[in-house]
């Protein structure tokens, strides 16, 4: 009997949740920031799956970001985590303070209760008392979400000058009888009445989906020096807050009560709004006729050295596909599957292009302006061989005018999506070999497009220095225009290609690169129309052949 295939075989998600206890100190005036990075091992590489946030002075941190990654029960899982002290921007890790790491398997942390173990150092000896604590459950695609806003009144002062500067941390309850932080919210200064920002979180990730189950509400005082201050905090349910709008639940500081026989409270926080909403998955929306429009971007700049040597990046060797083309092959692989057409537009910047010699940063690879579709990927890597011999590789890097081009598509669909539903979404693969010279512009175009049925992944090519090109990530923060209008919801995805690159070959290499620009579109395509309040169209039952 014949094996099933990887992508037929049945698999669960997981979601993991980090916490480390006695981290070593690196920090002389403070204490260390740790951040958890989770790698997967692919072909006996360490690939870097994620990132967890920042814990700003704290040797015991609970990290609020979680880790979603596919289980398999019949294969071995290698899997790494890492642990640094992060004191700068830089995508790097080599210039940051290693805190320790384990390595084990998914299926030690998915049977563990929770899973617990060491750190060690690089050489394999202790990393202190350090340990690491992994919690696992189940993640449902789709179901709910809640929307919600909390706020606060009459906070204790924990400040001797000035006011408290209260956070909020909502923990729900582990099958191991403790509480593990799912959200935390941003600190609100000097103020003991705050109200903080709305935010949103899968019903499942608050509570495993069921309702009635505790969650916990604890507020603190920030401390820059990460001593943060306890003021007290209370335990409830979603079907509590769904029922009682506007609550006002008492803050108790479990400490203090203990020690003072007229303590009451310590102030009272209050759930000011909640919304509980179905939300469609991924797949809903593909059966539902939704398509994927796929379009390639290739930067043409002078920059990429001169096509006819072999150390250009554009060199088309005639036995081995450059960086540009394996990008092509491995993200246009996956997308064409949703595309019934299969006619992809593939358009190139930064070069003089035939007749005229003129400099365009918005070109047909095939010429023809009025038809840049190729068919299928073929299509495109034919047109871009054909193109690189008859174009002057020139500059600058100017990568707004495709990014507004395929936004005027996206636009377009979304205009039609009354009359026809959720039926377009266009992913644009943007290559280049450097940093963008028109930045502002571009954060401006994404912005834009960020309200439009469009995400963009960005593709390093060559061994640029690609730091800046990370701002256009929103993994780090709120990405905004030059006039601080901030994008809608996160649409960009930047990865550098050499971090997938192997001597060994390159097929493997250009499959994990479209497994980790690709695995933020389905979420990306359901935030979209969630935020549009569209529902997948209804499937057409077809009749089978005859």
């Amino acid at each position: 009997m014949a094996l099933p295939s990887s992508a037929s075989r049945p698999m669960s998600k997981v979601e993991l949740r980090i916490s480390c206890r006695k981290l070593l100190n690196k920090d002389i005036t403070s204490k260390s920031d740790p951040c958890a990075v989770l790698f997967v091992n692919a072909g006996g590489n360490w690939i870097e799956h994620g990132r967890t946030e920042n814990v700003d002075n704290c040797l015991d941190p609970d990290f609020a970001k979680c880790f979603a990654i596919d289980y398999m029960f019949e294969e071995v899982q290698k899997v790494k985590v890492a642990v640094y002290d992060l004191d700068n921007n830089t995508p790097e890790l080599g210039d940051d303070d290693f805190l320790g790491q384990i390595e084990c398997s998914l299926g030690q942390i998915v049977a563990g209760r929770p899973f617990m173990q060491s750190l060690t150092l690089k050489n394999g000896k202790p990393a202190g008392e350090g340990k690491i604590i992994i919690r696992s459950e189940e993640v449902k695609e789709g179901g709910e979400v809640a929307m919600l806003t909390f706020k606060a009144r009459k906070l204790e002062n924990k400040d001797f000058l000035g006011k408290s500067d209260p956070y909020l941390e909502i923990l729900r309850a582990t099958s191991d009888g403790g509480w593990q932080v799912v959200h935390r919210t941003e600190v609100v200064k000097n103020n003991l009445n705050p109200t903080w920002r709305p935010f949103t979180i899968p019903v499942h990730t608050l509570c495993s989906g069921d309702k009635s189950k505790p969650i916990k509400f604890d507020i603190y005082d920030w401390d820059k020096e990460g001593e943060h201050d306890h003021i007290g905090g209370c335990v409830t349910s979603v079907l509590e807050l769904e029922s009682s709008p506007g609550k006002e639940f008492p803050c108790i500081n479990e400490h203090k009560k203990a020690k003072k026989k007229k303590y009451t409270n310590s102030g009272f926080v209050i759930c000011d709004s909640i919304q509980v909403k179905k939300v469609a998955t991924f797949l809903e929306y593909i059966y539902g006729g939704m398509q994927i429009n796929f379009t390639v971007g290739v930067d043409f700049t002078g920059s990429n050295g001169d096509p006819t040597s072999p150390q250009s990046l554009h060199y088309i060797n005639p036995y081995q596909p450059n960086d540009y083309m394996q990008a092509i092959q491995a993200v246009g692989a996956v997308c064409q599957d949703y595309d019934t057409d299969k006619m992809f537009p593939a358009l190139g910047f930064g070069a003089k292009i035939p007749p005229e010699n003129k400099l365009s940063f918005e070109f047909a690879m095939n010429f023809n302006p009025t038809n840049p579709y190729c068919a299928g990927v073929p299509g495109i890597i034919q047109a871009y061989q054909n193109c690189v011999p008859q174009i002057s590789l020139w500059g600058p890097t100017n990568v707004s005018p495709i990014i507004y081009h395929v936004a005027r598509f996206a636009e377009a669909a979304q205009k039609e999506e009354q009359a026809k539903g959720a039926h377009a979404y266009f992913v644009l693969l943007l290559l280049t070999d450097g940093a963008i010279t028109d930045f502002d512009d571009a954060r401006s175009a994404i912005v834009y497009a960020s309200g439009l049925p469009m995400s963009l992944i960005i593709v390093g090519v060559g061994n640029a220095d690609f730091t800046a090109m990370e701002m256009l990530d929103g993994d780090d923060g709120v990405l905004k225009a030059p006039n601080g209008r901030p994008v809608q919801r996160d649409i960009v995805q930047f990865v550098p290609f050499r971090d997938f690159k192997r001597v060994s070959g390159s097929a493997a290499s250009a499959a994990e690169l479209a497994k980790h620009v690709l695995m933020e579109v389905p979420q990306q395509v359901t935030k979209y129309y969630s935020m549009r309040g569209m529902q997948p169209n209804q499937v057409q039952a077809q009749q089978p052949p005859m």
